[in-house]
């Protein structure tokens, strides 16, 4: 696991660590030092703990202007032990509320298993970002992780699924992976008027 490392070819555009608004500013990263573990596994140091002992994140990019943040997750999401969803949310998500982004793209290429509890942290992500026109959606995550996620109705507060899969995000810049997204959205939510 310590081979997996956040995507960086957008440091060019936006790097946590230097954004005031982060909940990751300041951070400063060893490159040499692998402390971090998931289980009895090191993992790469450019990963951001937020205070789980199975779930890490990288904040890939925020754009203010179009209230978009777009965050790249590694391990295990338990919310069954370890309440994973209110660690992200309390730690992650309300700061980045709090500056006014309502649109979460999150990547879950590198998650590998989900274990679910109940749906109330969703609710309130779901409530928060609708009221501001937003929304939340897992992209790329794997089939049964999204089963899994299915069987709590979590598909109530988030766009998963398969026209959210197997999407070659990387390679593109992050504003064309916003705008591709966004399109996906507007034609899911068409299909749902029909």
């Amino acid at each position: 696991m310590h081979d997996i490392e956040p995507y960086h070819k957008w440091r060019e555009y936006y790097i946590a660590a230097n954004d005031d608004k982060s909940p990751f500013y300041s951070i400063v990263y060893d490159e040499f030092s692998f402390s971090n573990k998931i289980y009895n596994y090191f993992i790469h140091p450019q990963w951001d703990s937020i205070g789980s002992p199975s779930l890490y994140v990288k904040v890939l990019y925020v754009d203010y202007g179009i209230k978009t943040a777009m965050i790249e997750l590694l391990g295990e999401w338990n919310d069954a032990i370890n309440n994973d969803i209110m660690i992200l949310k309390r730690n992650v998500i309300d700061k980045l509320l709090s500056n006014d982004i309502s649109k979460f793209i999150l990547f879950g290429d590198n998650v590998l298993n989900y274990h679910g509890d109940e749906d109330s942290y969703y609710e309130e992500w779901y409530e928060d970002v609708s009221d501001a026109g937003g929304w939340i959606c897992f992209v790329n995550f794997r089939h049964h992780v999204i089963s899994e996620m299915e069987t709590i109705n979590l598909q109530y507060y988030l766009l998963m699924g398969n026209q959210f899969n197997d999407i070659l995000w990387r390679h593109k810049t992050p504003n064309y992976t916003i705008e591709y997204i966004n399109q996906l959205i507007n034609q899911s939510t068409k299909q749902l008027r029909y």
